[in-house]
């Protein structure tokens, strides 16, 4: 399987120039509207662009489905572990992580962690995780050892929110190997379009190769900032884009939602009245209903 190579290639290919969502039929087989899926759903959160806030869409999303009476899982891919920590776990506390499971075959039951919010539990990363894209290479069936973990959980949770890392290798492979749907932050700034071409490209490839359910069904629209002409300017070019998979629910740029994880907690539990968490509150709703 050369799926991680041909991102990898992919990827330097589009490096140093915007890239372009401009190829209908690709926007027609990756993404999708996102109405009547059925539960347990696992999504991938992804984007090759780094600081879109997908660690953040992650955590907030996580809580606020959560707070809707939902069992949900978060598992972090990322080896910078923010996710974990966003929601109070600290690496010392425990014994397995999302590392073990992919390299050591440990079940993910075994490493999954509660949180301080009812009905929210977190598959923890360490460091450990940064050495994981290099021991995989020879690992066998190296692409869907999650998909085999989630698939042994997944009816536990009715969501399950994997936050992938920026990168396009063979960890973000594992993600949307596992996932039925992948949901896209994409932040309202310039440049805001810059690299999903390229991300719809590998959604493509992992869909033809090792995951055919996969597709895009849900797009959303952070770090709004409603004093710039800048942030209408790119909802609308992503609604045109995207059309029914974009969010209505835009989530505004928030100094409340910055400052939560340092408290290890999200938005929606550090300030339940700010507009961060209002909004969170209010895409988990649309979420939700779009459930079958």
């Amino acid at each position: 399987m050369k799926v991680e190579c041909e991102m990898a290639e992919g990827a330097a290919m589009s490096e140093g120039r915007e890239d372009q969502v401009g190829d209908s039929d690709l926007l027609g087989r990756a993404v999708a509207a996102p109405d009547g899926r059925p539960l347990p759903r696992v999504f991938a959160i992804a984007n090759q662009k780094g600081g879109v806030g997908k660690t953040t869409t992650t955590v907030n999303l996580g809580a606020a489905l959560a707070d809707l009476g939902h069992r949900v899982l978060v598992i972090d891919l990322d080896p910078q572990g923010n996710a974990t920590t966003g929601l109070g776990i600290e690496a010392r506390n425990f014994d397995s992580s999302i590392y073990d499971v992919l390299l050591h075959d440990v079940p993910l039951e075994d490493c999954i962690e509660p949180t301080a919010i009812k009905n929210l539990f977190v598959a923890p990363a360490t460091i450990d995780l940064a050495g994981a894209e290099i021991e995989l290479v020879p690992a066998f069936s190296r692409e869907l050892r999650l998909r085999r973990a989630v698939e042994a959980i997944q009816d536990d949770f009715a969501y399950v929110l994997i936050d992938c890392p920026p990168s396009l290798g063979l960890i973000t492979v594992n993600g949307l190997a596992a996932a039925s749907e992948v949901l896209v932050p994409i932040q309202c700034e310039y440049y805001a379009l810059e690299g999903l071409g390229q991300l719809l490209r590998n959604v493509e490839l992992v869909r033809s190769n090792l995951n055919p359910p996969l597709v895009v069904t849900t797009i959303v629209l952070t770090m709004y900032d409603a004093r710039t002409k800048l942030a209408d300017q790119v909802v609308q070019e992503v609604r045109r884009h995207f059309g029914p998979a974009v969010c209505r629910t835009v989530i505004p740029r928030s100094v409340r939602i910055s400052e939560a994880p340092s408290f290890g907690e999200p938005v929606t539990a550090h300030d339940p009245s700010s507009r961060g968490a209002i909004a969170y509150r209010e895409l988990a709703k649309e979420v939700a209903d779009a459930t079958a």
